[in-house]
């Protein structure tokens, strides 16, 4: 983690314009780390909270409240990866995995599993805080009131979209989805008969730059068409545009 340059006053700010704590849980061995991110943070409105094994950090996760959690790969007592597994039967906090060497093969089976992003041991405090605004931003968003005026439903053949209380429904039966799935469901389905690139997606959802060989789109779009019941090969929903992206298509309207 570099902590070489000076902070800027912007980046001081607390995280959404507001002074409510953000709780986070960094679940790592690595107790300096820990106390640097926390130092880190903390000024600019984060609780942060550690673990420092792979069964204290489940049990954690699970049994509290937070917005986020920092998970390292490499942990005693229970690998990150069984410490994901396990926790997402119970909640679908925001999960953001720690890797030591920032090697794909780490990176592609967190993301398999339900992770929500990645970083690096390598990571840089801004980088940071750009992944940890993003995913905090929707697991703090309050769900808007079901009246008019509100966000208007979005409709695509039997799949239902509510913005205002970010649930997915198809054919009348709720979508378990990751706060990722649903942004990137909902990012789709805005942009439905349109072509939207991995870069596009990427910039929207998890608001990092796109790297060439970042994968973590495709993994999610893998995931997300398994709970649609879709078929690559034959897609009722999500089409992918060779060299180009992914498309929502409504299976209603459109052949295969």
């Amino acid at each position: 983690m570099s902590t070489s340059k000076p902070y800027s006053n912007e980046q001081r700010e607390p995280p959404h314009g507001s002074f409510a704590k953000i709780r986070l849980l960094v679940i790592d061995d690595d107790r300096k780390l820990c106390r640097l991110i926390k130092d880190y943070l903390e000024p600019m409105g984060y609780a942060v909270e550690s673990a420092h094994t792979g069964p204290e950090g489940l049990d954690k996760a699970a049994r509290e409240q937070f917005q986020a959690v920092i998970l390292d790969v490499m942990l005693p007592g229970m690998d990150g990866f069984e410490v994901l597994k396990q926790l997402r039967r119970k909640s679908d906090v925001p999960v953001l995995m720690l890797t030591a060497r920032g090697e794909e093969a780490d990176r592609i089976v967190g993301l398999e599993i339900g992770a929500d992003d990645y970083l690096p041991k390598t990571f840089s405090t801004r980088e940071l805080l750009a992944r940890l605004r993003a995913v905090t931003r929707r697991s703090v968003r309050a769900p808007s009131p079901d009246k008019e005026g509100g966000p208007p439903e979005i409709v695509v053949g039997q799949l239902r979209i509510n913005p205002g209380s970010r649930v997915a429904v198809l054919s009348d039966h709720p979508l378990v989805l990751t706060p990722v799935e649903y942004d990137l469901l909902e990012s789709l389905a805005r942009a439905r008969g349109r072509v939207k690139s991995r870069e596009q997606l990427l910039e929207e959802i998890a608001e990092r730059n796109y790297e060439v060989f970042d994968r973590s789109i495709d993994v999610h779009i893998s995931s997300l068409r398994k709970k649609l019941g879709d078929d690559p090969k034959a897609p009722r929903f999500i089409r992918t545009v060779r060299t180009a992206g992914y498309m929502l298509i409504n299976p209603e309207t459109e052949g295969s």
